[in-house]
């Protein structure tokens, strides 16, 4: 079955997310000798980057599918801490960050090189939190309670959630108001979840709540069953890796939903795409089932990706308005990005060696001329990164009635070139910021520019990059083209 989505509804949306904060530090680099103090690599650090991790991937994931985000939680007074804060600048976020002296923000920081993770360092302190901070976070949720249509719980067992009845607290405020909570669930003590809408566990977590391996899928479902009648559930959704996921409530049969995923390259963060889209689903009007598949095919979308990247909403209407969530993923959908999952993949190429160029253009009514800008541009690296100029962008620059075409047809039908690695909507109206973040080898227009008229073209030059122009093919113009289809249709209109 085909099953499209309402954007109007995820941007319409308020999530609170109330779980554990972490700051995901990725240090991009090499290995080319051995350390002649010790038998050990030498990691040549090349390049950093920082995203918000734990709770705010939850967070990343809900702000990329469009949603307005409340999120409470707690981090340290250190300089990670206000990194994180800075991370969370954003106008759909309204975040409520408690410090602790005695509580460092958690920090992952992951060694990579070759795309591939060679170690992770964790700077962490796992403590309870008092009930005096228990009690100042029960009363920010009350006051939230007015504006939010669904509650995230991530628990990432760092101690936040820890307290049975703080949590049950939460719970019971949700509740009473029918708000539905989704708890991604860490350890085994689910006393704490009694209640709750809907858990999202992962099969290891379930075996974990019972203490052994669950065999097959008459199993699963029994344990299943179980879980829910004994801690008062309405729902439970079991993610299953390659196997997919179930879906069960206190009635009805149980749904097997098949992985979607067409190339694992990371497994990091699925959970989190998971239950932030489910929750989001669901706090958008639509049923528990409909939306586990959406968050399956979410799911099958960031496992494609290197290191831990949040879905966004263009990726997921592209790959359900293509296949629908019953059919396999299409290779468009991994190639449109957000901006944050574009420069963490460019930092996996750079680390390989590889070669990236760069162009950008609002690519209104695709055609011969734009198919072979792009192939010659893709000649010039490894990797062709395009952006997109937004809806609005287009306006701005070409007037009222442009685009033709809307952003995301106009991404789909560039990202279906063979020679395109990655597609970027931006919303400005000029590259500069995307240029800045990602730091191409190389930035390409077409010859009917002058170097001097070139955006972006000091900041690529000050890294030393390059600004190539690569001549025009003849006789091929959006305006043209449009200008002749109003024509051809208005000399039909007046013969007809």
């Amino acid at each position: 079955m085909s099953y499209s989505l309402d954007a109007k509804q995820f941007k319409l949306s308020n999530v609170l997310v109330l779980g554990d904060l972490m700051l995901d530090r990725y240090l991009w680099g090499d290995v080319e000798r051995i350390s002649p103090e010790a038998p050990v690599p030498i990691f040549h650090v090349r390049r950093q980057s920082e995203i918000p991790g734990g709770a705010g991937n939850v967070v990343s994931n809900l702000v990329g599918l469009g949603a307005s985000v409340t999120v409470i939680g707690i981090c340290g007074r250190d300089a990670a801490g206000e990194r994180l804060a800075k991370l969370f600048e954003n106008d759909k976020i309204h975040p409520h960050f408690l410090t602790h002296s005695d509580r460092p923000t958690i920090t992952k920081t992951r060694i990579v090189s070759q795309g591939q993770q060679m170690l992770r360092l964790d700077e962490e302190e796992v403590l309870p939190v008092d009930e005096t901070l228990q009690a100042e976070i029960v009363e920010l949720v009350k006051t939230e309670l007015s504006t939010v249509n669904v509650i995230i719980l991530s628990d990432y067992g760092k101690g936040l959630l820890q307290a049975k009845e703080f949590v049950q607290s939460i719970i019971t405020l949700a509740n009473d108001r029918n708000i539905p909570t989704i708890i991604d669930p860490k350890g085994s003590n689910w006393e704490r979840y009694r209640g709750a809408t809907c858990v999202t566990p992962n099969t290891k977590e379930l075996e974990a709540l019972y203490g052994h391996t669950i065999t097959s899928e008459e199993q699963l479902v029994e344990v299943m069953r179980t879980t829910i009648l004994a801690y008062d559930l309405s729902w439970l959704v079991v993610t299953r890796g390659p196997l997919g996921m179930c879906v069960m409530d206190r009635n009805e049969a149980p749904i097997f939903i098949p992985t979607l995923a067409r190339q694992v390259f990371d497994v990091s963060g699925a959970g989190d795409t998971v239950t932030a889209t489910l929750a989001l689903c669901v706090g958008s009007g639509l049923t528990f089932p409909h939306g586990a598949k959406v968050a399956n095919l979410a799911a099958g979308i960031v496992v494609g990706k290197v290191g831990t990247q949040p879905i966004n909403l263009l990726e997921l209407e592209s790959s359900l308005g293509t296949t629908g969530v019953d059919a396999p993923i299409s290779g468009i959908t991994h190639k449109l990005a957000s901006r944050s999952a574009a420069i963490t993949q460019s930092e996996a190429w750079k680390t390989g060696r590889q070669r990236i160029v760069f162009t950008n253009g609002c690519f209104d009514l695709l055609h011969p001329g734009h198919v072979h800008l792009l192939n010659q541009a893709k000649t010039l690296g490894d990797r062709l990164i395009v952006a997109i100029n937004s809806d609005d962008s287009v306006r701005r620059l070409k007037g009222l009635g442009r685009p033709i075409l809307s952003e995301r047809d106009r991404a789909s039908l560039v990202a279906s070139l063979d020679c395109v690695d990655l597609v970027i909507i931006f919303e400005s109206d000029t590259p500069d910021d995307l240029l800045s973040c990602i730091r191409p080898h190389s930035l390409v227009k077409g010859s009917d520019y002058k170097q001097e008229q070139i955006m972006g073209r000091a900041i690529v030059e000050s890294y030393g990059g390059e600004v190539r122009l690569i001549p025009l093919l003849n006789g091929y113009s959006t305006t043209d083209i449009a200008t002749k289809v109003i024509s051809a249709h208005g000399n039909g209109k007046r013969q007809s």
